[in-house]
């Protein structure tokens, strides 16, 4: 239940509302926390800068929620990336052991290898998704909106079984 109500908050804030800058930079913190393993500093510093600011936390959290599979599927890639990184490149031990030595940086769990592998791809392809989110979102707003509304497929949805018992659900006051 708690996520067809997401999906249905993340879809109104897509018709109207934010500005596109924030629905993107929401998507973009998710798409960081989704692709990075929880638990490490870097990403609780995601969470926290994304609660700081006034990006849209629904984006934050479906961006989140999506990239968390397909980084499942990418896992062996980060593992490849951060095992070159950390045991292939002999020219970066020095960098490692120094880094593992100070006080804070060992919470970011670089030594592992999914977590750096993962951790590289997410500061490499930030801006990248940012940018063609927000370049959707405006093309969904501008194009797209009024045709997806009126396609045969939502109008038999919103006829359904399913979507009548969320509305009422939806609607019920605990």
């Amino acid at each position: 239940m708690f996520w067809l109500k997401f999906i249905n908050k993340f879809i109104k804030v897509l018709r109207a509302g934010e500005s596109p800058e924030l629905i993107a930079g929401g998507f973009t913190f998710g798409f960081f926390l989704g692709v990075t393993p929880f638990g490490t500093l870097q990403s609780m510093l995601v969470l926290l800068l994304a609660l700081l600011t006034k990006v849209n936390l629904a984006a934050v959290f479906f961006g989140t929620f999506l990239f968390s599979f397909v980084a499942y599927l990418f896992d062996p890639q980060f593992h490849d990336l951060g095992y070159f990184l950390l045991v292939d490149t002999g020219s970066l031990k020095s960098l490692w052991t120094s880094l593992y030595n100070m006080p804070v940086v060992p919470f970011t769990r670089f030594n592992n290898t999914v977590v750096l592998g993962s951790t590289l791809t997410a500061l490499v392809l930030a801006v990248p998704v940012y940018l063609l989110t927000k370049r959707s979102i405006v093309a969904y707003r501008t194009r797209w909106s009024e045709k997806v509304e009126n396609a045969r497929w939502v109008k038999a949805f919103k006829a359904s079984f399913v979507f009548k018992w969320y509305v009422r659900v939806r609607d019920l006051e605990f």
